[in-house]
């Protein structure tokens, strides 16, 4: 008995790191606009969207080239229903976009940023519309 508890307690843990590391796996996007996150404008372009090691709490956004990179501090947050495709949310005030949110492809854990001071004064003065890109697991 006791052998058997020890090898399921053992495939849950081998399972859930596992499920771990397929949230945490890059996860790749074409951006067709400029956009901000947190202080910094990042250019159009194609980008890659990965944790910074195990703790999964801070992630390095990097362009293809390599040339612009930006680490950021999102919190974690939650949907009913997991997405059925890797996507990133950004908000839209005026000509402006915002990244924030990120999200996995079967997860119904996400990632969001916080509100910078720079997009709290803009939402003051424009509505918000959300923008989703599909990301692609890299």
């Amino acid at each position: 008995m006791k052998k058997q508890l020890l090898a399921l307690v053992g495939l849950g843990l081998l399972l859930a790191t596992a499920s771990a590391s397929a949230q945490t796996a890059p996860l790749k996007a074409n951006i067709p606009f400029n956009f901000i996150v947190n202080k910094a404008e990042l250019p159009a372009g194609e980008y890659t969207l990965k944790s910074l090691g195990s703790s999964d709490t801070a992630m390095l956004i990097q362009s293809a080239d390599g040339q612009m990179a930006k680490m950021i501090l999102p919190n974690a947050c939650e949907s009913s229903k997991a997405p059925m495709t890797s996507k990133l949310v950004f908000h839209r005030y005026g000509s402006e976009y915002f990244l924030a949110q990120i999200w996995t492809a079967g997860y119904e854990q996400g990632k969001e940023l916080p509100k910078s001071s720079r997009e709290t004064e803009v939402a003051q003065e424009y509505p918000v519309q959300n923008v989703v890109l599909a990301a692609t697991l890299r």
